[in-house]
Protein backbone atom coordinates (compact mmCIF):
# COMPACT_ATOMS: atom_id res chain seq x y z
CA UNK A 1 0.00 0.00 0.00
CA UNK A 2 1.47 3.84 -1.03
CA UNK A 3 2.44 5.69 2.42
CA UNK A 4 0.47 8.46 3.75
CA UNK A 5 1.02 11.97 2.09
CA UNK A 6 0.81 14.44 4.37
CA UNK A 7 -1.36 17.88 2.96
CA UNK A 8 -0.31 21.20 4.36
CA UNK A 9 -2.66 24.26 3.48
CA UNK A 10 -1.42 27.25 4.02
CA UNK A 11 -2.53 29.51 1.33
CA UNK A 12 -4.62 31.58 3.32
CA UNK A 13 -3.75 34.90 4.84
CA UNK A 14 -4.80 35.23 8.73
CA UNK A 15 -7.28 38.50 7.94
CA UNK A 16 -7.79 38.74 11.91
CA UNK A 17 -4.39 37.83 12.90
CA UNK A 18 -2.93 40.27 10.29
CA UNK A 19 -0.38 39.03 7.82
CA UNK A 20 1.09 36.28 6.37
CA UNK A 21 0.79 34.30 10.55
CA UNK A 22 1.65 31.00 8.93
CA UNK A 23 6.05 31.61 8.27
CA UNK A 24 5.84 34.01 12.23
CA UNK A 25 8.13 32.37 14.49
CA UNK A 26 6.87 31.29 17.40
CA UNK A 27 9.43 29.50 19.91
CA UNK A 28 13.12 30.67 20.99
CA UNK A 29 14.50 28.04 18.42
CA UNK A 30 12.84 30.74 15.49
CA UNK A 31 10.56 27.47 14.77
CA UNK A 32 6.95 28.13 13.47
CA UNK A 33 3.67 26.29 14.37
CA UNK A 34 4.19 24.28 11.48
CA UNK A 35 7.62 22.94 12.28
CA UNK A 36 5.69 21.15 15.12
CA UNK A 37 3.47 19.62 12.77
CA UNK A 38 5.95 18.52 10.93
CA UNK A 39 7.88 17.12 13.51
CA UNK A 40 4.79 15.31 14.51
CA UNK A 41 3.82 13.83 11.41
CA UNK A 42 7.50 12.89 10.75
CA UNK A 43 7.95 11.33 14.48
CA UNK A 44 3.71 9.54 13.96
CA UNK A 45 5.95 8.01 10.44
CA UNK A 46 4.47 10.24 7.40
CA UNK A 47 7.47 10.75 5.01
CA UNK A 48 6.16 13.00 2.15
CA UNK A 49 4.37 16.40 2.78
CA UNK A 50 2.92 18.76 -0.36
CA UNK A 51 2.50 22.23 0.99
CA UNK A 52 -0.89 24.01 -0.80
CA UNK A 53 0.32 27.80 -1.11
CA UNK A 54 -0.11 31.05 -2.82
CA UNK A 55 2.23 30.88 -5.75
CA UNK A 56 3.72 34.73 -4.70
CA UNK A 57 4.91 32.74 -0.95
CA UNK A 58 6.85 30.23 -2.29
CA UNK A 59 10.33 31.72 -1.91
CA UNK A 60 9.04 32.60 1.58
CA UNK A 61 8.23 29.09 2.32
CA UNK A 62 10.80 27.20 0.41
CA UNK A 63 13.15 29.12 2.93
CA UNK A 64 11.86 28.43 6.11
CA UNK A 65 11.28 24.54 5.27
CA UNK A 66 13.96 23.21 2.63
CA UNK A 67 17.21 23.25 5.17
CA UNK A 68 15.16 22.34 8.05
CA UNK A 69 12.36 20.03 7.98
CA UNK A 70 13.09 19.29 4.76
CA UNK A 71 16.52 17.69 5.24
CA UNK A 72 14.33 14.74 7.08
CA UNK A 73 10.64 14.82 4.61
CA UNK A 74 10.41 14.62 1.36
CA UNK A 75 8.53 17.87 0.13
CA UNK A 76 6.30 19.28 -2.76
CA UNK A 77 4.49 22.41 -3.38
CA UNK A 78 1.78 23.21 -5.15
CA UNK A 79 -0.13 26.56 -5.83
CA UNK A 80 -3.76 27.32 -4.78
CA UNK A 81 -5.02 29.26 -8.02
CA UNK A 82 -8.15 31.37 -8.77
CA UNK A 83 -7.80 30.14 -12.30
CA UNK A 84 -7.73 26.55 -11.42
CA UNK A 85 -11.38 26.11 -12.19
CA UNK A 86 -13.90 24.16 -14.72
CA UNK A 87 -12.96 25.44 -18.58
CA UNK A 88 -16.48 26.54 -19.08
CA UNK A 89 -16.38 28.83 -16.19
CA UNK A 90 -14.60 32.52 -15.40
CA UNK A 91 -13.45 33.68 -11.93
CA UNK A 92 -15.13 36.75 -11.17
CA UNK A 93 -13.28 40.18 -11.80
CA UNK A 94 -12.31 41.69 -8.32
CA UNK A 95 -12.12 38.07 -6.76
CA UNK A 96 -9.14 37.79 -4.68
CA UNK A 97 -9.80 35.53 -1.82
CA UNK A 98 -8.96 31.93 -2.43
CA UNK A 99 -11.88 29.54 -3.39
CA UNK A 100 -11.64 27.89 0.01
CA UNK A 101 -10.41 24.90 1.55
CA UNK A 102 -11.80 22.21 -0.41
CA UNK A 103 -10.69 23.60 -3.70
CA UNK A 104 -7.04 23.64 -1.83
CA UNK A 105 -7.32 19.68 -1.58
CA UNK A 106 -7.81 19.59 -5.24
CA UNK A 107 -5.01 21.66 -5.99
CA UNK A 108 -3.16 18.77 -5.28
CA UNK A 109 -4.54 15.96 -6.35
CA UNK A 110 -2.49 15.49 -9.12
CA UNK A 111 0.12 14.85 -6.80
CA UNK A 112 -1.80 12.57 -4.74
CA UNK A 113 -1.09 8.94 -5.13
CA UNK A 114 -2.23 7.35 -2.22
CA UNK A 115 -4.56 8.10 1.24
CA UNK A 116 -3.40 11.44 2.39
CA UNK A 117 -3.92 13.74 5.63
CA UNK A 118 -5.00 17.12 5.61
CA UNK A 119 -4.37 20.09 7.64
CA UNK A 120 -4.11 23.48 8.18
CA UNK A 121 -0.79 25.41 8.24
CA UNK A 122 -1.52 27.57 11.49
CA UNK A 123 -2.57 25.40 14.39
CA UNK A 124 -1.11 23.18 16.87
CA UNK A 125 -2.84 19.48 16.76
CA UNK A 126 -0.35 17.48 18.74
CA UNK A 127 1.61 14.74 18.28
CA UNK A 128 -1.62 12.11 19.65
CA UNK A 129 -2.82 13.47 16.35
CA UNK A 130 -0.42 12.63 13.93
CA UNK A 131 -0.06 8.59 15.22
CA UNK A 132 -3.75 8.40 15.32
CA UNK A 133 -4.30 9.32 11.33
CA UNK A 134 -1.07 7.51 10.15
CA UNK A 135 -1.55 4.32 12.09
CA UNK A 136 -5.70 4.33 10.69
CA UNK A 137 -4.43 5.65 7.22
CA UNK A 138 -1.89 2.84 6.86
CA UNK A 139 -4.32 0.32 7.73
CA UNK A 140 -6.97 1.32 6.39
CA UNK A 141 -8.48 -1.19 3.66
CA UNK A 142 -9.34 1.52 0.91
CA UNK A 143 -12.87 1.36 0.62
CA UNK A 144 -15.56 4.00 1.13
CA UNK A 145 -14.92 3.76 5.28
CA UNK A 146 -11.37 4.49 5.20
CA UNK A 147 -11.82 8.22 6.08
CA UNK A 148 -11.24 9.94 9.46
CA UNK A 149 -11.24 13.12 11.72
CA UNK A 150 -9.55 13.93 14.33
CA UNK A 151 -11.67 15.52 17.38
CA UNK A 152 -11.45 17.62 20.08
CA UNK A 153 -12.60 18.70 22.98
CA UNK A 154 -14.00 22.27 22.39
CA UNK A 155 -12.79 23.76 25.64
CA UNK A 156 -9.44 22.59 24.56
CA UNK A 157 -9.66 24.72 21.51
CA UNK A 158 -10.58 28.30 22.33
CA UNK A 159 -8.63 31.26 22.38
CA UNK A 160 -8.44 33.68 25.44
CA UNK A 161 -8.53 36.98 22.84
CA UNK A 162 -12.19 36.87 20.83
CA UNK A 163 -14.14 34.55 19.11
CA UNK A 164 -13.49 31.58 17.14
CA UNK A 165 -15.42 29.41 14.44
CA UNK A 166 -15.79 26.04 14.93
CA UNK A 167 -17.80 22.99 13.12
CA UNK A 168 -19.57 20.77 16.34
CA UNK A 169 -19.42 17.23 15.15
CA UNK A 170 -22.64 14.62 15.21
CA UNK A 171 -21.20 10.89 15.58
CA UNK A 172 -22.97 7.81 15.30
CA UNK A 173 -22.69 4.69 17.77
CA UNK A 174 -20.51 3.03 15.75
CA UNK A 175 -18.22 6.30 16.01
CA UNK A 176 -18.80 7.58 12.59
CA UNK A 177 -19.41 11.31 11.94
CA UNK A 178 -22.92 12.49 10.97
CA UNK A 179 -22.73 15.81 10.45
CA UNK A 180 -21.26 18.81 11.26
CA UNK A 181 -22.72 22.08 12.97
CA UNK A 182 -21.21 25.25 12.02
CA UNK A 183 -20.79 28.11 14.61
CA UNK A 184 -19.54 30.86 13.60
CA UNK A 185 -19.23 32.78 16.85
CA UNK A 186 -17.86 30.51 19.87
CA UNK A 187 -16.08 32.19 23.04
CA UNK A 188 -15.71 32.04 26.46
CA UNK A 189 -18.28 34.34 28.53
CA UNK A 190 -18.90 35.12 32.19
CA UNK A 191 -16.86 31.74 32.74
CA UNK A 192 -19.33 29.78 30.57
CA UNK A 193 -18.69 28.86 26.58
CA UNK A 194 -20.79 30.70 24.25
CA UNK A 195 -22.35 31.10 20.87
CA UNK A 196 -24.20 33.15 18.85
CA UNK A 197 -25.52 33.25 15.13
CA UNK A 198 -26.59 36.54 14.77
CA UNK A 199 -23.68 38.68 14.96
CA UNK A 200 -23.32 38.72 18.93
CA UNK A 201 -27.23 40.17 19.51
CA UNK A 202 -28.61 36.52 21.66
CA UNK A 203 -25.91 33.70 23.19
CA UNK A 204 -26.52 30.40 23.97
CA UNK A 205 -24.59 27.49 26.09
CA UNK A 206 -22.79 24.80 24.40
CA UNK A 207 -21.13 21.75 26.39
CA UNK A 208 -17.37 22.39 27.13
CA UNK A 209 -17.02 18.80 25.75
CA UNK A 210 -18.73 18.93 22.85
CA UNK A 211 -16.57 17.35 19.86
CA UNK A 212 -15.08 19.74 17.33
CA UNK A 213 -13.43 19.64 14.36
CA UNK A 214 -10.35 21.69 13.50
CA UNK A 215 -9.72 20.16 10.04
CA UNK A 216 -7.41 17.74 10.51
CA UNK A 217 -9.02 15.09 8.27
CA UNK A 218 -8.03 11.67 6.37
CA UNK A 219 -8.78 10.38 3.30
CA UNK A 220 -8.22 7.62 1.16
CA UNK A 221 -7.09 8.72 -2.64
CA UNK A 222 -10.84 8.21 -4.30
CA UNK A 223 -12.05 11.32 -2.08
CA UNK A 224 -10.74 13.98 -4.70
CA UNK A 225 -12.76 12.66 -7.19
CA UNK A 226 -16.18 13.31 -5.14
CA UNK A 227 -14.94 16.71 -4.08
CA UNK A 228 -14.14 17.48 -7.74
CA UNK A 229 -17.89 16.87 -8.33
CA UNK A 230 -19.10 19.26 -5.26
CA UNK A 231 -16.91 21.96 -6.24
CA UNK A 232 -18.17 22.37 -9.55
CA UNK A 233 -22.17 22.41 -8.04
CA UNK A 234 -20.58 25.07 -5.69
CA UNK A 235 -19.06 26.91 -8.25
CA UNK A 236 -22.48 27.20 -10.38
CA UNK A 237 -24.03 28.56 -7.19
CA UNK A 238 -21.78 30.88 -5.96
CA UNK A 239 -20.81 32.62 -9.04
CA UNK A 240 -23.94 34.22 -9.18
CA UNK A 241 -24.67 34.71 -5.66
CA UNK A 242 -21.36 35.94 -3.80
CA UNK A 243 -18.98 35.81 -6.42
CA UNK A 244 -16.21 37.35 -4.38
CA UNK A 245 -16.02 35.70 -1.16
CA UNK A 246 -17.75 32.75 -1.11
CA UNK A 247 -15.84 29.78 -0.50
CA UNK A 248 -15.81 25.93 -0.88
CA UNK A 249 -15.34 24.41 2.29
CA UNK A 250 -14.01 21.41 3.26
CA UNK A 251 -16.22 20.21 6.13
CA UNK A 252 -18.95 21.32 4.16
CA UNK A 253 -18.16 18.73 0.90
CA UNK A 254 -17.48 16.29 3.45
CA UNK A 255 -20.66 16.48 4.98
CA UNK A 256 -22.52 16.10 1.86
CA UNK A 257 -20.72 12.75 0.41
CA UNK A 258 -21.78 11.45 4.31
CA UNK A 259 -25.66 12.50 3.37
CA UNK A 260 -25.59 10.43 0.14
CA UNK A 261 -23.90 7.23 1.83
CA UNK A 262 -20.73 7.91 -0.16
CA UNK A 263 -18.59 7.94 2.20
CA UNK A 264 -17.98 7.32 5.75
CA UNK A 265 -15.79 9.25 7.87
CA UNK A 266 -14.27 7.76 11.14
CA UNK A 267 -14.03 9.99 14.13
CA UNK A 268 -10.76 9.63 16.25
CA UNK A 269 -10.75 11.63 19.44
CA UNK A 270 -7.29 13.64 20.41
CA UNK A 271 -6.77 14.08 24.46
CA UNK A 272 -3.96 16.89 23.22
CA UNK A 273 -4.88 20.53 23.64
CA UNK A 274 -4.90 22.89 20.30
CA UNK A 275 -3.25 25.88 19.82
CA UNK A 276 -3.06 28.79 17.44
CA UNK A 277 -2.53 32.24 16.42
CA UNK A 278 -6.27 33.56 15.41
CA UNK A 279 -5.38 37.35 17.19
CA UNK A 280 -1.82 38.54 17.57
CA UNK A 281 -2.30 38.80 21.50
CA UNK A 282 -2.73 34.47 21.45
CA UNK A 283 1.04 34.68 20.62
CA UNK A 284 2.33 34.73 24.10
CA UNK A 285 -0.10 32.22 24.97
CA UNK A 286 1.39 29.80 22.79
CA UNK A 287 4.83 30.70 22.47
CA UNK A 288 4.90 29.65 26.36
CA UNK A 289 2.56 26.32 25.77
CA UNK A 290 5.74 25.16 23.18
CA UNK A 291 8.52 26.63 25.41
CA UNK A 292 6.51 24.37 28.81
CA UNK A 293 6.19 21.15 26.63
CA UNK A 294 10.31 21.77 25.20
CA UNK A 295 11.20 22.21 29.03
CA UNK A 296 9.03 18.87 29.68
CA UNK A 297 11.01 17.08 27.49
CA UNK A 298 7.81 16.53 24.62
CA UNK A 299 9.89 18.29 22.03
CA UNK A 300 13.99 18.81 21.46
CA UNK A 301 15.14 22.30 22.61
CA UNK A 302 15.67 22.70 18.42
CA UNK A 303 13.74 20.37 16.20
CA UNK A 304 15.56 19.92 13.11
CA UNK A 305 19.34 19.48 13.75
Amino acid sequence: MTEPTLLIMAAGMGSRYGGLKQIDPISSAGELIIDFSLYDAMRAGFKKVIFIIKEENESDFRSLIEGRAGNFLKTDYVFQRLTDIPAHIEAPDGRVKPWGTGHAVLSAKHLIDGPFAVINADDFYGADAFHKAYDFLSSASGDKNSNCMIGYRLENTLTEHGHVARGVCEVSDGGFLTGIVERAKVERRAGKIMYAEDEGKTWAGITADALVSMNFWGFSRDIPEGLSEKFALFLDGVIKNDPLKGEFYLPAAVGRLIDEGRIGVKVLMSGDKWHGVTYKEDKAAVVAAIQAMKDKGSYPGILWK
